[in-house]
């Protein structure tokens, strides 16, 4: 008993001091000291009797500082010299008044200020007055991403109610993907592991997948079980030479349309595995703060049809919520509270912000990204699927918002709906990869780019580069 309870005070002594520990260096961080932050880490490694787990932990929080320092390294000049291509007199004094505004991101680090790598083009997306500033100047033509959708999705909608099917106007498309190790990235001898981005095939919208080619002999695609998709290499470092990875493969697409009508939506089961697991809280990134749920009653109101509900949310963030470029994943600790601390966000932020809207309120939403290919805009991209009782899972993109249309059914294509462009990877976030990755992922929480290791730890963003090339096979889009 002497020794089980002396075994019993040591664990729980380190626990606390582990616990302990772990609070004041996030204080530190909160504080922007991370050098500090740092040292205290490295000292709790040396000195405390932690698992295996924990001291990954305590790297991972290391690297997270690491990774919030790329993210945040302009500086005041850096962001006044772009700032003044439309107010050719800002000081230093307007940057203070757009940072209380909330409308400049920045951190202090270490005592110096720093502005997240794209604040100064952000602020014309999130302040109105700057925003208006900049049409002025650049004026306000309409992107081709705009013109091709406001053309294309009529007849979409046309075609879908003619033929009286929901899946319409199939896109035969190859894809050219490659993924590139820098030189001298890892030793020359080294293996590098590398997960590449492949579609999914469980969804009827997305099928008809061949693989043309791969750059490596040996190879493996996950199972189509797998929420993350993935296309697995290995390649050995060659000295002074970048490592390439890359595949090619055709697929056909088509767009979506439900023509979804409230009355023929039936009441939920609130009793089912669907029901409880897709409305149910995901932390860190779903989670029904207090803010999440003053928000939706301001929103919502006493509304309980569920199409409604939806509607409302995804018209809020439509007109609340502007896109805009947003630091990596991995740093942020809960996106959708981020989201409306903020009030901005990408795609991804957007997105996980109506899901937890709607998770709160009831109605089941599940994550989903991959890549849009579009006639001249290719990009990472994240959306969902939202579940109607009598419909079953339908798609919602947040970002694309309403289209700029008279008509109501071209006007809400993205609620509900989705155009045959969008490239399928991911059925989920956060999810294990297949091989397993030994270190922490450079993205925690998509898969978009791919994902790079060897022996002696991550490879980050940083240490390689992507590109995706799209042919249109038998067909051309203007």
């Amino acid at each position: 008993m002497e020794k089980f309870s002396l075994f019993f005070f040591m664990a729980f002594t380190s626990a606390i001091f582990s616990q302990t520990n772990d609070k004041l260096f996030n204080i530190e961080i909160e504080r922007g000291e991370f050098t500090k932050a740092r040292k205290m880490i490295d000292r709790q490694i040396c000195e405390g009797d932690l698992s295996d787990s924990e001291v990954y932990e305590l790297y991972f929080k290391k690297e997270i500082l690491n990774r919030i320092q790329k993210d945040f390294s302009k500086t005041e000049l850096d962001v006044l010299q772009f700032i003044q291509n439309y107010y050719p007199n800002a000081t230093s004094e307007e940057l203070k008044e757009w940072e209380n505004k909330g409308s400049l991101e920045y951190k202090i680090i270490d005592g110096n200020k720093y502005y997240f790598n794209r604040a100064h083009g952000n602020l014309f997306r999130v302040d109105k007055e700057a925003k208006t500033q900049k049409i002025q100047i650049d004026g306000d033509k309409k992107g081709q991403l705009d013109t091709f959708l406001e053309k294309y999705l009529p007849e979409v909608v046309l075609e879908s109610n003619l033929s009286r099917k929901s899946l319409v106007k199939p896109v035969k498309m190859r894809i050219n993907y490659k993924l590139v190790v820098e030189s001298d990235a890892v030793p020359a001898g080294e293996t590098i592991r590398c997960w590449l981005p492949y579609p999914k095939e469980n969804h009827a919208r997305q099928h008809s997948v061949h693989l043309e080619k791969v750059s490596g002999e040996n190879y493996i695609i996950a199972p189509d079980e797998y929420k993350q998709r993935t296309l697995y290499l290995e390649k050995i470092a060659v000295q002074g030479s970048p490592t390439e990875f890359g595949f090619q493969l055709i697929f056909t697409a088509e767009n979506e349309y439900n023509n979804v009508a409230s009355n023929n939506i039936k009441k939920y089961n609130e009793e089912s595995d669907l029901y409880k697991e897709f409305t149910k809280e995901l932390p860190p990134h779903i989670v029904f703060t207090d803010r999440i749920k003053k928000l939706s009653k301001d929103i919502v109101g006493d509304e309980s049809d569920p199409m409604i509900v939806a509607k409302l949310i995804y018209k809020w963030i439509n007109d609340n919520v502007p896109w805009a470029g947003a630091r990596e994943y991995s740093t942020i600790n809960n996106i959708s509270e981020y989201c409306l601390s903020n009030g901005w966000g990408d795609c991804g932020i957007q997105t996980l912000t109506f899901m937890t809207l709607c998770r709160y309120n009831g109605i089941p939403t599940k994550w989903q990204s991959g890549w849009m290919l579009h006639p001249g805009e290719t990009n990472l991209h994240d959306w969902c699927e939202i579940y109607f009782e009598g419909y079953g899972w339908l798609p919602v993109d947040q970002s694309f918002k309403l289209v700029d249309s008279k008509d109501e059914n071209v006007r809400w294509f993205y609620f509900c709906n989705t155009d045959a462009f969008h490239f399928i990877v991911n059925d989920s976030y956060s999810q294990p990869l297949f091989p397993v990755k030994i270190y922490p992922r450079s993205e925690t929480v998509d898969f978009q780019r791919g994902e790079v290791e060897w022996k002696g730890g991550n490879l980050y963003f940083d240490k390689w580069d992507y590109f995706m090339d799209v042919e249109y096979i038998d067909q051309k889009f203007e």
